[in-house]
């Protein structure tokens, strides 16, 4: 039976610290933030592709890796994180707070209230996908790692989970967190989240 193993690394934290990034707002990673994922892949190296968010906070440290053990790196824009409209910059605290009512209404239903002119939840989450898809028909039976966002891993264990787009902000996602995706011939488990990998 073919089977096809995919990493899922979330980017370390930024410089400026959490706020709320989406697509729109492109800081690199602090010093911190790229000893979390130094840290969360460890000596591990046994990948065939890398594939990589466009955005810096993901493509730098792609790069660093497959330049470190030799893997090819490719950049998949469709790995962007989910546009957050006017939310784009704002830290969590001037969202809980300064939009409390909008934020609590996000956090009930993030499929209907959306922050004015954030990417539409679906949509996202149809783009992301596709580009999965995609990812796992050319690299059928081979272990590769994607370096994305918090919010596409959370689409992409929503589907492989088969769970409604309504609850993806109740799954927590680490700065450097590692999640693992085994696809056999009988459909796709869900092995790790927020873990560390070893050689």
């Amino acid at each position: 039976m073919t089977e096809t193993l995919i990493d899922l690394i979330r980017h370390g934290e930024p410089i400026g610290g959490r706020r709320y990034r989406g697509h729109g707002v492109d800081d690199p990673l602090s010093e911190k933030g790229w000893s979390q994922m130094w840290r969360a892949v460890g000596d591990c190296n046994q990948w065939q592709q890398i594939i990589t968010s466009p955005l810096q906070r993901c493509q730098a440290f792609a790069y660093a890796l497959g330049e470190r053990y030799d893997i090819n790196v490719s950049v998949e824009p469709r790995f962007k994180e989910v546009g957050f409209g006017e939310w784009e910059g704002l830290s969590h605290d001037e969202v809980k707070i300064g939009r409390m009512l909008e934020y609590q209404a996000f956090l009930q239903n993030p499929v209907n209230a959306r922050p004015l002119g954030a990417e539409p939840l679906d949509d996202f989450v149809q783009r992301v996908y596709s580009a999965y898809e995609a990812a796992i028909e050319r690299y059928s039976s081979h272990h590769i790692l994607i370096v994305a966002h918090a919010g596409v891993m959370r689409a992409l264990i929503a589907k492989t989970l088969q769970a409604p787009a309504i609850g993806l902000y109740r799954i927590k996602i680490s700065n450097g967190g590692v999640t693992r995706i085994r696809h056999t011939g009988v459909g796709a488990v869900l092995e790790l989240l927020n873990g560390k990998l070893s050689a």
